[in-house]
Order: C-alpha cells, then structure tokens, then sequence
C-alpha cells in the first residue's frame, strides 16, 4: 500500500502542486523569504483588534512543535537508509516547492476559518474545502478529517514514542515501557490545557531545541569540513544516478531516492499534508498572507536548516554503510565524530523533538475529530491519545513507519485537490497584499 500511495501519481501531483503555486505566486515565497524572518519576530504580538487564540509566532512554534520531530533524525536517517545519499537532494526540492505549499495552506487557513461552539478558532482543510469550494466538496473535506484523525496516531503518536523508547533503550537501557508512561504523563499534563498551554511550551521548548540541535550539528561539520564538497558533491549526482552497494547498504535506484527523499521530506516539513494550517487557523490576526509568509518558515527551517545538519552529519562521517538505519544511525553519526556524548545528545533530543510533536499533533487530530463528531469528542480523542503512547513505544518500528506513510499519503490527496482549486483565492490575495505593501 506505501509503494501505491507513494507511487508516481501522488509524487508527480504533490511536486506538482508546488511547482503550480510557487509559479503562480511569481516565486513569492523565495523572494520574501528575508522579509518573512523579521515579520516572524513582530509576530511575537498581536494587534488589539486581531481575531484569533494565540500570537502568528506562537502559531509557527505550535506547527514547528509538530514537524521538528523524528522525522529530522529517524526519518532522514531512514530516507538515507532506504534511498541513499541522493533522497536528501529530494528533500531539500521538497521543502523549496513546499513553501509555496505551505504558505497557501496557511493563507486559506485563515481565510475561511470559523468560531465553534465553544467560541475557539477552528480551521484547516476541511473548513477551507467546506466553506470555500462549497457544499458539492463535503466529502472531500470529510476524507481529509478522518484520514487526518487516524494518521495523527501514526505520524504525531505512536512513530514519536517509538523512536524515543527505542534511542532511550540503546543509549540508557531503560525500559521501552517506562519510556512510554513518562511521555504519556507529561503529554496529558499539557494536553489539559488546550491550545494556549501547547503555544506556551511550544514556544519555549522548539526554538531552544532546534538552535541546540543546529549548533551541534555546525560543530560536526566543522570537524569534516574539508570533507563537506564532496558530500554535497555525493547528495547531488545521486539523486539523479542512484546509489552503489556500499558496506551495510544495499544499494538504491533514483525512483527509490525521489519516493523515499519525498516522503520522508513530507513527513519531516508536512508541507503538502494539510496540518500546519490547522495550528495558523488559531493565529490571532487579520491578514491571511502575513500569517502565509510566517507559516511558510516552517518548511524552512525543518528541512533545508534541520533535516540538512542529520543528513551532512550522517554522510561526513560515512555511518550510511554503517548498515544501521531510523534514529540509531543518527546516534551512530554524531558518536563516530562525538566520541562520548554524540549519542546521548541526540537520543535527548529526539525525546525532547517527539515529545513536542506529540503535543502538536494531539491538536491536529483533535481539531479533525471534532470536525466529524463536534466538541463532545474532544476529551474522549485525548484520552485515547495519551494511551497510544506507551503502546506505540512498545511495537515494531518498521511496519510503524509504513502505515505512517500510507496514512500520510492519504490524508495529503484531499488537501492537493483543495489547493489546486482554490489557488485562484490565494493568487487574488497575495496581489493584494502585495499591491498595499508597495503602495506603502
């Protein structure tokens, strides 16, 4: 089902997409790039008359919170793994499209949010495809809910705890059950408060723990930077000839780089998934393309930042034959070039990563519960949450990872179609915001 769901049709309409709206959008999202880094830092506050729950930066943390996760160390290790060298260069055209991606999701967020009973902003796909492609598109906006209630189980639960029992388990011998208890507590400590709390710990916990991240991946680099040209070199010719048997690696064509470079590339940023928006629909402001250009950073800063410090590291330090593969060739990378510590650092930073992606994406799939069944599903879906947990930590991480794929592969069809058709919106918008900036 993966090979299906990931095979050429999904892969040609998601590039596809990209392609379409970065076009569409006169490269907008590369040209402003700049401009949207000091937009993100004004973003820390929001205007008295802005609409919405929580400020356009805690908005980007909260989706942060969700996509810088396993997906930068297990699941580039794994696109590597699976694809060689040549899936990174995949990922990174992945991300470039995927701002474009990105950014007209979050626009359309905006646009065609709504208030539920309870008075919270609510938004995402299924609102913009119900309430902006009309009522002959229910169905559509029904598809993207349910696959997206049961593909948090997979991508934002059960892969996170996994990932994170397993790198405890190697680096500290703990049980994988009791690694799976502690993250189910402290994920239901702050599930309890809702979207604020989640804002609130997102937006201390992912900048820290990314800037960290960054740095110790500069260091590695630094140690093998005579070496980093070659890598490049490496990342760029094989993603366009394939990848020889080499040590513990099996050896990858280039239909296995793309498939795999740009699922997992999906998996990592989400762009294209339709999750981001959700969290920006909450975002308290009144301009759907200033939020676009903040929400687009995410793909940035994941992917072409995150993803590129665990994927140089991996390669500088010839651990892609090592045979190893998921989170602990990651841990295998950084303790080859940091002798001592380079494993504990990242299996603490893979469960400080999961542990925030949990958070995030418990909203994700609560806001798409809600919308098949209304509030009263809400403390039912969280409860049913906090005891995947430990049951995710506890089973086999492959056959996680393939259902994670097909589920996401899944949940991104409904989405695509919605933004083709609604690009119209997203094009008349941006021209306008663009026409009062100038005009300014």
């Amino acid at each position: 089902m993966s090979g299906v769901v990931w095979g050429p049709v999904t892969l040609v309409l998601l590039l596809g997409t990209g392609l379409y709206l970065m076009a569409g959008l006169g490269l907008m999202p590369i040209r402003q790039l700049i401009p949207a880094f000091a937009l993100l830092w004004e973003g820390r506050k929001s205007g008295p008359q802005d609409e919405g729950e929580i400020s356009p930066f805690s908005a980007l943390m909260t989706s942060l919170s969700a996509t810088i996760g396993t997906g930068n160390i297990a699941g580039v290790a794994t696109a590597i793994f699976l694809g060689g060298p040549g899936a990174v260069f995949w990922m990174w055209m992945t991300a470039l499209v995927g701002m474009a991606t990105k950014y007209s999701e979050a626009v359309l967020a905006v646009r065609y949010r709504e208030q539920d009973e309870r008075g919270a902003y609510v938004g995402g796909p299924m609102y913009y495809i119900r309430n902006g492609l009309g009522a002959n598109w229910r169905w559509l906006a029904f598809l993207f809910a349910a696959f997206g209630a049961l593909a948090a189980f997979g991508i934002g639960n059960t892969i996170q705890a996994n990932s994170v029992a397993d790198a405890m388990s190697s680096t500290f011998a703990i049980p994988t059950w009791l690694t799976g208890v502690v993250m189910a507590v402290l994920v239901c400590l702050v599930l309890i408060g809702g979207i604020k709390r989640i804002a609130e710990v997102a937006s201390g916990l992912v900048p820290l723990m990314a800037i960290l991240y960054i740095l110790a991946g500069v260091s590695v680099i630094g140690l093998y930077w005579d070496q980093v040209p070659a890598a490049l070199g490496l990342i760029v010719s094989d993603a366009f000839s394939g990848t020889a048997a080499a040590g513990g690696f099996a050896g990858a064509g280039v239909m296995a780089a793309i498939q795999f470079g740009v699922a997992r590339g999906i998996f990592s940023n989400e762009a294209g998934l339709g999750t981001a928006p959700i969290a920006h629909a909450a975002a308290k402001t009144n301009d759907p393309v200033r939020q676009g250009k903040i929400a687009m950073l995410g793909t940035f800063i994941d992917t072409i930042l995150v993803c590129t410090m665990t994927a140089l590291v991996i390669i500088l330090t010839g651990s892609w034959t090592s045979g190893e593969t998921g989170a602990s060739l990651s841990a295998f990378a950084f303790q080859q070039a940091l002798t001592g510590w380079g494993g504990i650092l990242v299996s603490m930073g893979l469960a400080v990563f999961a542990l925030t992606t949990l958070i995030g994406w418990s909203y994700y799939g609560e806001r798409c519960a809600e919308y098949l069944c209304g509030v009263k599903v809400i403390p039912a879906y969280r409860i049913l949450w906090v005891v995947a947990i430990p049951v995710g930590a506890m089973q086999d991480l492959n056959l996680l990872w393939l259902m994670a794929d097909v589920l996401n592969g899944l949940m991104a069809l409904p989405n695509l179609i919605a933004l083709l058709l609604l690009s119209p919106v997203v094009f008349k918008l941006t021209r306008q915001h663009l026409s009062k900036t100038e005009v300014a």
